[in-house]
């Protein structure tokens, strides 16, 4: 396959996927995964986890391993091609919301944006929880003793959604479990 055939199967499929990506960009891991490395194979699955890990490790916006992804599969054209494809049409349909949001009734947009929100929240976090599942799956047998990530991640997930303990509290944490 030529660079420039990857790019355009680049292009295509991370602007369709730009428009799903209800709850952020982290929402459609699972099927950047199963494209990337399950269909196309562009990546390992460690590569991808690891890739994953080091953007979010990173300072800066949370989807800079769309630009990780698209390095590894077509080096730096694969890099602009990945990342203009994941923000570009997303971001003109919510330019063109905004437009006409201006020129609506604004009790009306408030009452359609509170139903939106309710509806898109479950499917919000069902697409997070299943990019958690993907990039555990992804460490299976890489280290010794596997469920001990799956139980660390239930414990995190239970202390989440039960406390008001922050997030990085808990990241700092597994990171000194290692």
């Amino acid at each position: 396959m030529s660079t420039w055939d990857i790019l355009l199967d680049l292009c295509t499929h991370f602007s369709t996927l730009s428009l799903l990506a209800f709850g952020g960009v982290s929402a459609i891991i699972p099927e950047m995964h199963r494209y990337l490395v399950d269909s196309m194979h562009y990546l390992t699955g460690e590569q991808f986890a690891t890739y994953y890990s080091i953007s979010a490790a990173a300072p800066g916006p949370n989807m800079l391993y769309v630009a990780l992804f698209g390095w590894q599969a077509a080096g730096v054209f694969g890099t602009i091609a990945s990342t203009l494809a994941i923000c570009g049409p997303s971001s003109l349909l919510a330019l063109a919301f905004a437009a006409a949001a201006d020129k609506g009734d604004h009790q009306a947009e408030k009452r359609s944006v509170r139903i939106v929100r309710k509806g898109l929240a479950p499917l919000s976090v069902g697409l997070v929880l299943s990019t958690g599942w993907v990039l555990l799956l992804q460490f299976d047998g890489a280290f010794p003793h596997p469920w001990k990530s799956a139980l660390l991640s239930a414990a995190t997930l239970a202390a989440l959604l039960h406390t008001k303990i922050h997030p990085l509290w808990m990241i700092s944490f597994g990171a000194l479990l290692g």
